[in-house]
């Protein structure tokens, strides 16, 4: 027989989703662009925040049409909301449409192998379904190139009647001052005057506040939903929606001049506390963010007061100098917080040289996921 377990928390960290914020966020970024429809880009498990319930919160929200990468993220939006437009970014992978057509997902056709591919499947079984065509105007990524996009406009017929929708993707939004902006929205509006019966997108979270030749029709925001700043440099205009917390497991005197964590990176200059985390890499923290003797690395909050990491992130503790701290005043059992409303998911990738989506996306599975709101 199975062993039944006390109903207590097992795990070391938790993992805090506002999905009010959330859907505060995505009403103030339609707020921004009044004229076109704002979509959700709910890709990568909704950013590490969970696709159900945050596609969930959305749709009860208003929101009707999402962006993710792989049928199998669709399929997730689909068993919940048989109603929602569902586009699946990634493109139509070989021998695929029927999947789509069962599922009445929108393939963002990014080649013309894959446009090929599903006008024959569309004429053949007398698929009506809509999809996208994705036109590369400066990635580099995926998409038709400029001169494969203008042939479509001169060869009857080879653009299906089924893609209702042009796409392309911003690849410097977040740098207002980069001139690759300028050309991809000059050549994003020649594109519309190729295809003017397609409606457009154009506008990723950053793009949003490029201002008004970014907006066309559909607005694709992605980690502005969940909190990251889409004007580096500037105050977010984004409410926080996710909080790190992580239980501290052990308090510890150290001596002067000893050193704390692997390597011996970091070093006692006086008598220290250091407080030790359930919470490490293996839990999506990055390993950058730790310190050492040449390097400041990130923060925890503990008891309302700004702590700093000692030493590397281990795969499973962090070390937390809490030596500021009234004597006492940090016990087991306590609660270090390592994104909060004051030390956001930039802060903590500005400290691991890196930025904030890769954090929130790397926030493993094995904290606990609280939902508030919604």
């Amino acid at each position: 027989m199975a062993k039944s377990f006390p109903q207590i928390d097992f795990t070391g960290a938790s993992l805090t989703i506002d999905l009010n914020a959330l859907v505060a966020n995505w009403r103030a970024l339609s707020a921004h662009a009044p004229n076109s429809e704002c979509a959700a880009v709910v890709k990568a498990d909704a950013y590490g925040c969970g696709i159900t319930p945050v596609s969930n919160a959305l749709f009860a929200a208003g929101c009707r049409t999402f962006f993710v990468a792989h049928i199998s993220e669709a399929a997730k939006i689909r068993a919940e909301h048989q109603d929602a437009i569902i586009y699946i970014l990634n493109g139509l992978l070989p021998g695929t449409s029927r999947v789509y057509a069962a599922g009445n997902f929108r393939p963002v056709l990014g080649s013309m192998p894959e446009l090929e591919e599903w006008r024959a499947f569309c004429h053949a079984d007398d698929w009506t379904g809509e999809a996208a065509l994705h036109v590369d105007t400066g990635m580099q990524r995926l998409g038709l190139s400029l001169a494969e996009a203008a042939s479509l406009v001169q060869e009857q017929g080879a653009l299906p009647a089924s893609v209702t929708l042009l796409m392309s993707h911003l690849a410097s939004a977040d740098d207002p001052s980069n001139g690759l902006n300028a050309k991809q929205i000059g050549r994003f509006r020649e594109l519309r005057e190729l295809f003017p019966n397609l409606r457009g997108s154009l506008a990723n979270s950053s793009g949003v506040f490029l201002g008004p030749d970014t907006h066309h029709d559909v607005l694709r925001p992605g980690v502005a939903l969940y909190g990251v700043n889409p004007t580096p440099g500037h105050v977010n205009p984004m409410r926080p929606v996710v909080r790190l917390d992580a239980t501290i497991v052990q308090v510890r005197e150290v001596s002067e001049g000893e050193t704390v964590g692997y390597g011996g990176a970091w070093g006692t200059s006086r008598p220290s506390r250091i407080a030790i985390i359930s919470l490490g890499y293996a839990d999506g923290f990055p390993r950058a963010a730790g310190s050492s003797r040449q390097q400041t690395g990130a923060d925890a909050m503990i008891h309302g007061h700004r702590c700093p990491l000692a030493g590397r992130v281990s795969m499973d503790l962090i070390a937390i100098d809490v030596t500021d701290l009234p004597d006492g005043k940090v016990k087991r059992g306590d609660i270090a917080s390592l994104v909060n409303d004051e030390i956001d998911l930039d802060e903590v990738a500005s400290h691991a040289k890196t930025i904030g989506y890769e954090v929130l996306t790397r926030l493993g599975q094995r904290y606990r996921r609280v939902y508030i709101g919604g």
